[in-house]
């Protein structure tokens, strides 16, 4: 695993033109968590970082600056520093603490002061119990987006009816710094189908820093545990078949899938394995009603990953 403080620096660039399949697939998919671990740098770096991204080549894949609701202001100082003037405001997902009614009086106190340059439109909430999300729903404004995340145990039907019912959104870890965190494919796939029938969009966070699953260290320390990581690109287009109807065996294998030759990207859609085919228009509903982004703390390793794969 890449150390993703080498990450800085990308210089204003004319923005890529990728294949139109890759270009749908990612479009603003990666939100930066460079704050979060394994990379957990500072807020210095990590400003640094998203400014730049957003003024490279690749700024078409970048989505919102991750921060907790209780760093707000710290990166409201750090950010004002690199912002330039005449820049399109920096969106900013906002994971919320214990405190529902703390965290939503930050995020609206500092969308008050900061109007102009950055504007936090979405809230990451831990949820266990409809109650909690009831709770939430009725104290986070509706001029900002909630992402609900949930656990994959038997109390999934019931919490994703309640956030499609609320007009909510949902949210799945899919990794950690342990091989335990890393939930199995089946429960993935069971999440994404959930979802997908109740037309609830939904975001992914921790362990996607990969496009295709393989195994790695889970951290940057030396001699890091090593552990199997779902991959981006696996999830995506899972999720992509899911609307299509696609049975659970081969959702599943798909998401177990290891080898990148297994993928061909065009100008038309994807295949894997030749057979299975997902066209542009069937990319973009995924990415539409289903899955909206995923964290990750490192903005380069997937795209140094997408251009190993030749797809980038």
């Amino acid at each position: 695993m890449q150390n993703p403080q080498g990450d800085i620096r990308a210089s204003d660039q004319a923005v890529t033109r990728p294949l139109s399949s890759i270009g749908v697939l990612m479009a603003g998919a990666i939100d930066y968590a460079g704050l979060f671990p394994p990379s957990a740098v500072s807020m210095q770096d990590a400003v640094e970082n998203y400014a730049a991204y957003k003024r490279g080549e690749y700024s078409w894949m970048l989505g919102r600056f991750v921060v907790t609701a209780g760093r707000l202001n710290e990166f409201a100082a750090e950010a004002a520093k690199v912002f330039k003037a005449g820049e399109e405001p920096w969106r900013v997902a906002v994971v919320a603490g214990e405190d529902i009614e703390l965290s939503t009086y930050s995020v609206v106190e500092f969308n008050s002061v900061e109007r102009g340059r950055f504007v936090a439109d979405v809230m990451e909430i831990k949820t266990s119990s409809t109650e909690d999300i009831e709770n939430a729903c009725r104290i986070v404004p509706k001029t900002v987006t909630a992402y609900y995340e949930i656990p994959l145990d038997q109390r999934l039907p019931e919490l994703v009816a309640t956030l499609a019912l609320r007009g909510q959104r949902a949210k799945i870890r899919t990794g950690g710094i342990t091989p335990e965190a890393f939930p199995k494919a089946r429960d993935i796939v069971r999440f994404v189908r959930a979802c997908t029938a109740a037309n609830l969009p939904f975001k992914a966070t921790a362990g996607l820093h990969h496009p295709i699953r393989c195994q790695r260290p889970l951290t940057y320390e030396p001699n890091a545990v090593q552990g199997k990581m779902h991959g981006f690109l696996n999830l995506f287009l899972m999720a992509a078949f899911v609307r299509d109807g696609r049975h659970n065996d081969m959702l599943e294998e798909l998401m177990m899938t290891e080898d990148a030759g297994e993928f061909r990207f065009d100008q038309t859609g994807v295949r894997w394995r030749n057979d299975n085919v997902l066209t542009l228009f069937q990319l973009e509903q995924a990415r539409y009603n289903g899955i909206q982004s995923f964290g990750s703390c490192s903005f380069i390793e997937p795209i140094a990953d997408l251009k190993a794969m030749g797809i980038l």
